[in-house]
């Protein structure tokens, strides 16, 4: 997947998320989709073209922070995915 077109039409949103390990990590996000009340990040390595996306769920807690979790469900993974891919069709291209 080439993301150039986005760059080219918008600044990037860049994140830093602290993995397992600790190392912070950053991303590229690319879309927030909504699905069964619950939102989703779609978050691309910015500097992997090839890279696959990274989809996590938005957790939010009462004082406003939010909490990124990694989703485990086949289903939901697959359901956020297809409205990302519906969304842009036009400008990644899908393997």
């Amino acid at each position: 997947m080439a993301n150039e077109e986005i760059l080219e039409e918008e600044e990037a949103s860049i994140i830093s998320l602290t993995d397992e390990e600790g190392n912070e990590v950053e991303f590229e996000l690319i879309d927030s989709v909504d699905y069964e009340n619950a939102e989703y990040l779609i978050l691309l390595p910015p500097e992997d073209e090839a890279a696959e996306v990274v989809i996590l769920e938005v957790e939010p807690h009462a004082d406003g922070s939010e909490t990124y979790v990694t989703v485990n469900d086949e289903t939901t993974l697959n359901a956020v995915y297809e409205i990302f891919k519906e969304r842009f069709k036009d400008i990644f291209t899908f393997e």
